[in-house]
């Protein structure tokens, strides 16, 4: 018997480790899981990862030299004579295999290794902002189906709620405490109702199609649980702007181009090489050569210095773009925090007082009618005002979260 039950327990441990991703899966997808989910797959993500891996490997090669050049040949062979054509009956022919290096100054070569690394912070810089975006509109998508399934309950709660108003009416009617009309404009308030829910589906189908860009397949999962909003502190959010995503990379831009400007500048300095030859005589003693070339930068002031000008100029302007987007971020979050407070108070009193007012009417309107003292028409003007209410309250939680999240993403850190 002990045999036959610990057998029992071994199935029934190893189906429920079967059906675990199952029941996993039917869990439905989370907020910060949808986050996670796309940080790990998005296809930009992927591109810009790439991207810093070939601009970090790329450092490595930035400071070598150039490869060396081997050269092979033969000189001074006769055309014509006896010995035209001849690579040995000539004594003034030779056969030559030399090795040439170019060796650029050592200012340059620390110049073009600034600039890759330089360019790896950049890239680098770019992945963190392209993981903030990712995580935003993300964030927005499953905000969005989160909001709109909200909206669409409430309608379908409306349309019951018409369902049994209408299921009634015919006993009212029949007892001659309603009028015909009254089950007309019943059914005439659910068509409406029902526009409503199908804009709604139709806000869910594109609101998961969005949804579906970041996460793929599993957009089409329940959600789960309620989204974790970040807390937004005004001061704090001002503080930080200096560090948005969107800032990051201008650093780097500015060590690139002071990088290629060193490099012009080294310019001036002009670079060497050196190339090492043998000769074969067929007639004489092989010989040996050692030759050594310098560059003469003799025209400074019209080559190099217009370079050297030209790129002070970027660092110029990169330096002006990084302002200007500075004083934007900070308008634009001086007007989203400016929205978010107005939203906030709109939503305070259409949440509280708005809501039940709306809902005393709706009952009040009920009372007179059942008491014969008023028609459905006000019921349902009553109900209809209530449904708007409550609908525009969510609408605000949708906006209200929307708005801290995008908040919250101009300042996020990596």
């Amino acid at each position: 018997m002990c045999h036959v039950d610990r057998s029992l327990v071994r199935a029934l441990l190893w189906l429920a480790a079967a059906f675990a991703p199952l029941s996993a899966l039917s869990a439905g997808l989370g907020y910060a899981e949808a986050q996670e989910l796309a940080r790990q797959s998005a296809p930009n993500l992927r591109a810009q990862q790439a991207t810093v891996a070939g601009s970090r490997a790329a450092v490595a090669a930035a400071g070598t030299l150039p490869d060396p050049r081997l050269t092979l040949g033969v000189e001074s062979v006769p055309v014509q004579g006896p010995d035209r054509w001849s690579l040995t009956r000539d004594v003034g022919t030779e056969q030559r295999v030399s090795l040439m290096q170019e060796v650029p100054n050592r200012a340059k070569r620390g110049a073009r290794v600034a600039m890759g690394q330089a360019r790896t912070e950049r890239d680098r810089a770019m992945l963190a902002a392209t993981g903030a975006m990712v995580r935003r509109d993300t964030a927005l998508a499953w905000l969005a189906v989160f909001h709109s399934e909200r909206r669409e309950k409430l309608i379908a709660e409306f349309l019951r709620e018409n369902q049994l108003l209408q299921d009634t009416l015919g006993a009212r009617i029949a007892a001659m405490r309603a009028m015909p009309a009254d089950l007309t404009m019943a059914r005439q308030d659910a068509l409406m109702i029902a526009d409503r829910g199908d804009e709604l589906a139709r806000d869910i189908a594109k609101a998961r199609a969005e949804l579906r860009r970041w996460v793929g397949e599993r957009a089409a999962e329940p959600l789960a649980g309620e989204p974790v909003l970040p807390e937004v502190d005004a001061d704090r959010l001002r503080a930080r702007l200096a560090q948005s995503p969107e800032l990051r990379p201008y650093g780097p831009m500015r060590e690139m181009a002071a990088a290629e400007m060193a490099e012009m500048a080294a310019e001036r300095r002009g670079d060497w090489s050196w190339e090492l030859s043998y000769a074969r005589r067929p007639r004489y003693d092989d010989m040996v050569s050692l030759m050594l070339s310098f560059d003469l930068p003799w025209q400074r002031e019209r080559r190099q210095q217009p370079l050297v000008d030209a790129k002070r100029r970027e660092i110029e302007r990169i330096e002006a773009e990084r302002e200007d987007l500075a004083r934007r971020l900070l308008v634009e979050a001086d007007s989203m925090l400016a929205e978010l407070r107005a939203m906030d108070a709109m939503h305070a009193r259409l949440a509280g007082p708005g809501t039940q007012l709306a809902a005393e009417r709706v009952s009040l309107a009920t009372a007179s009618y059942q008491a014969g003292r008023a028609d459905l028409g006000a019921v349902l003007a009553a109900r209809t005002q209530a449904l708007d209410i409550r609908m525009k309250v969510i609408e605000l939680d949708a906006q209200r979260a929307a708005m801290r999240v995008k908040l919250d993403a101009l300042v996020a850190q990596e």
